[in-house]
C-alpha cells in the first residue's frame, strides 16, 4: 500500500512515517518503479505499534532501540519484551500519579463549590 494509506491505517501522519524512515526506525521499505514507497501489512503493524508507543510517551531514543532490535530478528524477542514491560510499568506509575492528581483536584473543586454555595 502507498504511504497515504499506511498513514491512515497506522494513525501516523505521512510526515511522521517519513521521519521514522529517515531516522532508521523502519525496515527497508520497498519502492516501486515509480519511486513511491509501498508498505506491507507487517510494515503497517510496526507503524501502528510506533504510534501507540509514542502516544503513551515512550521517548524516541527508546523507540529507536526497540526498532533496532526488531530489525535483528527473533534472537532479540526477550529484550524487546523487556522494553515493552518496562514501558508498561512506567505507564502504570503515571496512571497512579494522574489518579492521585485527580483526587486532589476533586477535593479542591468540592471546596470551591462549598464556598460558592455558602456565599452571602
Amino acid at each position: 500500500m502507498k504511504i497515504s494509506k499506511a498513514a491512515i491505517e497506522s494513525g501516523l501522519t505521512v510526515d511522521t512515517i517519513r521521519y521514522y524512515e529517515k531516522s532508521g526506525m523502519l525496515p527497508d521499505i520497498k519502492r516501486g518503479s515509480d519511486g513511491h514507497r509501498y508498505f506491507s501489512q507487517k510494515d503497517v503493524e510496526l507503524l501502528t505499534l510506533l504510534y501507540w508507543l509514542r502516544e503513551t510517551g515512550m521517548p524516541i531514543k527508546q523507540m529507536k532501540r526497540f526498532t533496532a532490535l526488531v530489525k535483528t530478528g527473533g534472537k532479540t524477542i526477550a529484550e524487546r519484551r523487556e522494553i515493552l514491560l518496562t514501558h508498561s510499568k512506567e505507564l502504570k506509575r503515571r496512571r497512579d500519579v494522574l489518579d492521585r492528581c485527580d483526587e486532589i483536584l476533586a477535593i479542591k473543586i468540592a471546596g470551591y463549590e462549598n464556598l460558592t454555595e455558602n456565599k452571602p
